[in-house]
């Protein structure tokens, strides 16, 4: 108690000092065991983080490619909604998107639950950051390839997809990949409205047990593991479907 009134009023000029050593400090030993106990909430959230990182991932990129569609339409009350929603969700933060979502929505009588407001806030956040990337891939095809489709008789929606779509994504996937890990971890923001991912579980069992070194330390391994097996799936996904044909 004289160690803290000597560090909280200093000495007589009104200088603090601090403890001159550790044992004037009480520290918990760190107890791991309570992590191990609670393994089975642990993996339950890895695996429920998993999927919604895997669903919300999918229908990114399939928002990302109707939406470079949609920009490329050629008409003007197709393209503005599209340049609209993408400056909304790119300036926005994914925190006040998802309470929106789950917290304004009811108010005009629609209500999600907060595994379904999870999957649409991160469709919603990729897929507009996936439209400027493979728009920005799309662009980068030179428009003598399209000219060339085009005069061999195909039609609009082979030229879009075989000739502009899959180079592009084959140009920019390293970087779509880079935005999707991006994703998978921006889901922990999704445990603000108890959606049922890792870090709501380890902010349960951190409430429950006060051990908040051991927990925080175990999650940022088990995120570490998530990013590494979502990049893997990637990965794999890219070697197999948008690899250069002589690789």
């Amino acid at each position: 108690m004289d160690s803290f009134r000597l560090w909280l009023h200093g000495h007589g000029n009104g200088e603090a000092v601090f403890p001159l050593s550790l044992q004037e400090i009480s520290l918990s030993k760190l107890d791991f065991s309570i992590v191990i106990e609670r393994w089975a909430d642990l993996l339950h959230g890895v695996l429920f983080t998993l999927a919604l990182s895997a669903t919300g991932i999918f229908f990114a990129l399939v928002i990302g490619v109707v939406g470079v569609a949609m920009r490329r339409s050629g008409s003007r009350l197709v393209q503005v909604p599209v340049i609209m929603f993408v400056e909304l969700i790119r300036n926005t933060p994914f925190l006040v998107q998802i309470f929106f979502l789950f917290f304004a929505l009811p108010l005009i009588g629609i209500r999600l639950g907060p595994t379904v407001t999870a999957i649409i806030a991160l469709a919603i956040n990729g897929g507009a950051y996936s439209i400027e990337i493979i728009r920005g891939g799309v662009d980068s095809i030179p428009r003598g390839q399209v000219e060339a489709g085009a005069a061999l008789g195909m039609s609009r929606r082979q030229i879009f997809s075989d000739i502009i779509l899959i180079p592009a994504l084959r140009s920019i996937y390293p970087a779509l990949t880079s935005q999707f890990i991006l994703l998978t971890l921006t889901s922990s923001v999704c445990s603000s409205i108890s959606a049922s991912e890792l870090t709501h579980f380890a902010q349960r069992i951190e409430s429950e047990t006060f051990r908040s070194f051991e927990v925080y330390f175990t999650i940022t391994g088990l995120y570490l593991l998530i990013s590494w097996l979502i990049m893997a799936a990637l990965s794999a996904l890219g070697n197999r479907h948008f690899s250069y044909p002589n690789q």
